[in-house]
């Protein structure tokens, strides 16, 4: 993989299921993995080996969008999620990969990202911006204990 890669990590306060369902249901990925000032549109999610997904983010302000699309590499239930993402914009050339690990803790789960091949065109830091806004949305869909 590419020298473009970035690592995530966060504790949870939520069982690592919850999370593993944050990332393979389409209503759930539409909700909290869009940062600040964009809203998600799931197109297509298919949450199997060999499966793929399609999505486009909206930049409320502006109007404008992107889309990407991508493919389930490796799932295993609760600890493991890895896929690709590909941008459909040809100037953000290339095959990103994500590795998303769960790891159970006493207190929760411990949440490993990996993501790797980001194109030459996007800076790492405005990855890891992006990532923390989405990550705390993930924490306050993911954390609350509601009953029934």
């Amino acid at each position: 993989m590419s020298e473009r890669t970035i690592h995530l990590h966060r504790v949870l306060r939520c069982p690592p299921q919850r999370l593993y369902r944050a990332f393979t249901e389409a209503g759930a990925m539409a909700k909290w993995l869009p940062p600040h000032g964009f809203t998600c549109q799931v197109h297509h999610l298919e949450a199997r080996v060999g499966g793929s997904f399609r999505m486009s983010f909206h930049n409320f302000g502006s109007g404008g969008a992107h889309a990407f699309h991508g493919e389930y590499l490796e799932l295993v239930p609760g600890e493991l999620i890895r896929y690709t993402d590909q941008f459909d914009d040809p100037s953000l050339p290339g095959l990103l990969e994500v590795t998303v690990r769960l790891q159970p803790v006493p207190c929760g789960t411990d949440l490993r990202i990996t993501q790797a091949g980001i194109p030459e065109a996007i800076p790492l830091e405005m990855c890891y911006l992006s990532w923390q806004e989405s990550l705390a949305q993930l924490a306050a869909l993911a954390e609350p204990e509601i009953p029934g």
